[in-house]
């Protein structure tokens, strides 16, 4: 059985839906086995990026890792995050999207650590060069362009000088949101109004669903009872993401489709 699947079913036996299928969409970017009335609040809110591997969520996650560890050294800060991201390639698989999204990650921390924006753009764009000669079928997925949406905003626009983590995590969410916002209306023929605010406001809840994720399904391998404290955890971080989606999604004029 592929490792995603293995662990998967794991989480589905501590997590109800549509906890779990929001959790295993973060993680493994699996499919979502909710209903199909959760999956359209998901997308009147801005939110469903979050729950598949387009490199938003890894790259988001690299930024903030990159924020919290900036009191040590550039190189260590450097070091930890890239490990990170190899660490989650390794687990979840080598996939297309995986690789991608980690591919992008790395891209934005190295922009974001040395503060090239000419290099990281130069890197991005002979990345896209080198997707178009060895795997072009790659270019039709809209994950790929999400990725590259994504990456170009934070390398852009992301960067803040601010002290005020919050401030720093919202300018991160505008410039992702910026970028891919046209991509998702070419692809979903629809715009949510009301993205930039829950994005800010569920933007905090991936490291930590990232990290208690992680752990619930490890320990869980290992042994249910140990994995039950990391999937409370979840339980209770994934509860306050479905009341912001539900809650938001009930506010009117806040989504337009064409």
């Amino acid at each position: 059985m592929p490792t995603p699947q293995v662990f998967t079913s794991i989480i589905n036996s501590y997590l109800p839906e549509p906890q779990a299928s929001l959790l295993n969409g973060i993680i493994f970017g699996v499919p979502l086995k909710t209903s199909r009335i959760f999956y359209e609040h998901l997308k009147m809110v801005g939110l469903l990026h979050i729950v598949v591997l387009s490199g938003m969520n890894i790259t988001l996650l690299a930024a903030i890792i990159t924020n919290l560890t900036k009191f040590l050294s550039k190189r260590a800060s450097i070091l930890l995050t890239i490990l990170t991201i190899i660490l989650f390639i390794i687990f979840v698989g080598p996939q297309a999207p995986v690789v991608r999204a980690g591919f992008m990650g790395i891209i934005t921390l190295v922009a974001i650590l040395t503060g090239r924006k000419n290099y990281a753009l130069y890197s991005l764009f002979l990345s896209l060069i080198f997707v178009c000669l060895f795997w072009p079928q790659w270019l039709k997925t809209v994950s790929l362009w999400l990725s590259y949406g994504a990456t170009l905003g934070i390398v852009l626009f992301g960067q803040s000088k601010s002290n005020n983590y919050i401030l720093k995590n919202f300018r991160l969410t505008i410039a992702a949101q910026i970028f891919t916002a046209p991509i998702i209306f070419l692809y979903f023929k629809q715009i949510s109004l009301i993205s930039p605010l829950s994005n800010l406001l569920v933007a905090e809840t991936i490291p930590p669903l990232m990290i208690f994720g992680f752990l619930t399904a490890i320990l869980g391998k290992i042994n249910y009872f140990l994995g039950l404290i990391p999937a409370y955890i979840c339980y209770g971080i994934l509860s306050y993401m479905v009341w912001v989606i539900e809650t938001l999604a009930k506010l009117p004029f806040i989504f337009l489709q064409f």
